[in-house]
């Protein structure tokens, strides 16, 4: 009990930390056969090339700090030749590609995710379910301007799913929605998860959709953040959210009809509708990109003139896929280390790595010299792991080899020789 007490008065004494907000966009987009090429959509009218300056011109305008995307090729030279083509052009930088499956069920259709490296990293990425083709989920952790010093850690889930096209295949996509939410079910169900990707669905009550908002575990069904569930195919009621397709005839590459399916969504879980979890929907904030309502059935640069989105933005949405990017965001609160900054006396300074991998440096000033004991707990109070350090007065680095830890997230405690200690989190990936 005496090693258990001093980390329940740490979580006790992090409940008062102080906070801030931050908000998070996230973009989910049809790319439709990036990369790939087929006898309809060819190297000529889906041109990879025009394709990644169309993608840019709609990045660079919403400015997501996540971005999931379907319909790309397996062949991993593509996901680069967007990040650095289209994504980190014109002077943006911040962009990265999570990790990738090494191989997928589908590598004619996978689905990749970039993020903005500044404001979030990556933690894991896994595969849920492989039935016609994978559904990946990403978990991220929010990068809070005091991971350094101890302030609490935000993960968000991110589930993104391309689910069986075709109005006969409503089996399939149930069966691939399933897998998911099982998984979801057996693997941290009590998270911040957001649920992406096109759906294929026609309506609510498709079996695929209701196992997402009615899955038999109430506590991790996902919600529709506009609450526009209903009859969404060739239906005139449901036009602000309707996504595709961008073109009313086929030339070839894109799916004609004009724009009367809602395809493409972004479901939102308990805990992201309620922000029980740090991390909450922005009311409002959910749109279908280049969508005014007013173009049903008809193609996006049919009349009346659309005026949502700049020219150059509206006819990158027409001319690169016959999806209609859909975008949201988020608040993070954001828990500083103030209120555990109390350094004992002799050390006026402690910076560490975090997140780590395979070893956590660390950097100390002490007024005179002195014995460190730095010891790892579990979140349940167990230690793990202790390592005892001799500091000489003045500055040093230290290095501790924590490669045989598991992923997850711990309890760093700093004591000096003289009793004194002072805890911190800390992430291993």
């Amino acid at each position: 009990m005496k090693k258990v007490l001093p980390i329940i008065l740490y979580f006790v004494f992090l409940s008062f930390l102080a906070k801030g907000q931050d908000t998070i966009t996230f973009m989910q987009y049809n790319l439709l056969n990036y990369g790939n090429f087929t006898s309809y959509c060819t190297s000529s009218n889906n041109n990879v090339a025009r394709k990644t300056g169309y993608i840019s011109t709609i990045v660079h305008y919403v400015k997501p700090d996540i971005l999931t995307v379907n319909e790309m090729t397996g062949i991993r030279s593509y996901h680069d030749y967007l990040l650095n083509n289209g994504l980190n052009t014109d002077g943006v930088t911040e962009y990265v590609k999570a990790s990738d499956t090494l191989a997928p069920k589908d590598a004619y259709l996978v689905n990749v995710l970039y993020y903005n490296k500044n404001k979030l990293g990556e933690a894991s990425h896994v595969v849920a379910q492989t039935y016609i083709r994978d559904v990946d989920i990403f978990k991220l952790y929010y990068k809070s301007p005091d991971l350094n010093e101890g302030a609490d850690t935000t993960f968000i889930y991110c589930v993104v799913a391309h689910l069986k096209a075709g109005i006969d295949d409503q089996n399939a996509r149930k069966v691939m929605a399933t897998n998911t939410m099982n998984y979801i079910a057996a693997h941290d169900p009590d998270e911040n998860y957001l649920l992406m990707g096109d759906f294929n669905v026609y309506t609510d009550q498709e079996p695929a959709f209701q196992e997402f908002i009615n899955y038999k575990n109430e506590a991790i069904r996902f919600h529709d953040p506009v609450d526009a569930v209903g009859d969404w195919h060739n239906n005139a009621s449901y036009a602000l959210y309707q996504s595709q397709s961008t073109h009313s005839y086929t030339s070839g590459c894109p799916a004609g009809g004009g724009l009367d399916d809602r395809f493409d969504f972004i479901l939102i879980s308990n805990n992201v509708k309620n922000g029980t979890k740090k991390v909450k929907y922005v009311p409002g904030s959910f749109h279908v990109v280049g969508q005014d309502g007013k173009h049903f059935n008809k193609a996006l640069l049919d009349d009346p003139e659309n005026t949502t989105v700049p020219s150059n933005v509206l006819n990158a949405l027409y001319y690169n896929s016959d999806h209609l990017p859909v975008t949201l965001k988020v608040s993070v609160d954001q828990p500083t280390a103030a209120g555990i900054r109390q350094i004992p006396s002799d050390i006026s300074e402690l910076k560490f790595s975090n997140p780590v991998k395979d070893v956590l440096n660390f950097s100390v000033h002490a007024s005179k010299p002195l014995s460190l004991k730095v010891e790892v707990f579990s979140l349940v109070g167990k230690k793990v792991m202790q390592e005892q350090f001799s500091l000489s007065q003045g500055f040093s680095r230290q290095t501790m080899d924590v490669s045989d830890l598991p992923k997850g997230l711990y309890i760093l405690r700093f004591t000096e020789s003289n009793g004194a200690s002072f805890s911190r989190k800390l992430l291993k990936y």
